[in-house]
């Protein structure tokens, strides 16, 4: 397995919207596995391909991790989904701090909704439908938001995105200074 670089900020492949995985093969299982060794890594819950550079449609989530880390419990193996889409979410939202590996540093509150149904398809194939809720519903929409070219900060209010203008300004310059 290996780490890959993350994108940072104001990279443009950030606002692409990923192409749909036509034939899921072995290099996607592949690369399933750097993805979560890169966010694990990085110390993230999620990550998209967005944010390695490919505008495919393939994320992995793994709100356990910390457990996997400690090995004090058993916990259920980083989810690899390829072309994911929500299917159905709850009426009810909830507010909540993110943060994200693409914007180091940057937290905001974001509205999303308390539980999802999507479907999704595995590194073999295999189509699967599955509900989630709370983090790992909320940590799944985020990946799928950067697949459409959308940043969590996107869903802020305008007055908390001016707030954190000045961060934003300093994480493009820094990525221009690094010849990114």
């Amino acid at each position: 397995m290996a780490v890959l670089d993350i994108r940072i900020y104001d990279d443009p492949v950030l606002r692409e919207r990923a192409s749909v995985v036509e034939e899921v093969t072995d290099r996607y299982r592949i690369l399933g596995d750097d993805m979560i060794e890169t966010m694990m890594s990085a110390r993230g819950i999620g990550l998209a391909a967005n944010q390695i550079g490919l505008a495919e449609r393939i994320v992995v989530v793994d709100v356990h991790w910390p457990a996997h880390e400690k090995r004090k419990k058993k916990a259920p193996p980083p989810l690899v989904l390829i072309n994911p889409e929500v299917l159905e979410t709850a009426d009810e939202d909830d507010v909540q701090s993110e943060g994200c590996l693409s914007l180091p540093g940057i937290e905001g509150d974001v509205w999303r909704p308390v539980w999802i149904r999507y479907r999704f398809q595995d590194p073999g194939g295999g189509w699967h439908e599955k509900d989630a809720k709370n983090l790992e519903a909320r940590c799944i929409l985020h990946e799928i938001d950067h697949l459409d070219g959308v940043l969590f900060m996107d869903h802020m209010k305008p007055k908390e995105r001016r707030e954190i203008a000045g961060r934003l300004s300093v994480l493009r310059k820094t990525r221009l200074d690094s010849g990114a």
